[in-house]
């Protein structure tokens, strides 16, 4: 069980650091071409939603490594689901109807959440 934790929780902590990373720094010319739905948000809360990003991507990692409080990577797990669905709500919203990278990352953050309380 906690290779695959380690494995899943690895990749989608990845995903969660490259796209926060880029919230957090590019304009919104920047991420347009990419997630055309920043125009829809002010940019502080596309800002603050790169940073909750970033901190759940650590969220996943970091806890189970250091032995530090590692239930907190179920809450992380968790708050990812969460974001997936709000961003599944705006893309609805907005028409765009190409949810396969939403819906793949809502399931592999709820996997996520019994294998963190085994890891």
């Amino acid at each position: 069980m906690r290779a695959a934790y380690g494995i899943l929780a690895g990749l989608l902590a990845l995903v969660y650091l490259y796209g926060g990373g880029l919230k957090t720094v590019r304009s919104r010319e920047g991420l347009r071409p990419m997630m055309a739905w920043v125009d829809d948000l002010p940019m502080a809360a596309v800002r603050a939603i790169g940073v909750v990003e970033v901190l759940g991507a650590l969220g996943l990692v970091l806890p189970p490594l250091t032995g530090i409080a590692p239930w907190l990577a179920a809450v992380a797990a968790a708050g990812f689901v969460l974001l997936q669905l709000g961003a599944i709500r705006i893309h609805l919203r907005m028409g765009d109807r190409q949810l396969v990278l939403n819906v793949s990352l809502l399931v592999v953050a709820a996997a996520i959440i019994p294998l963190a309380s085994v890891s």
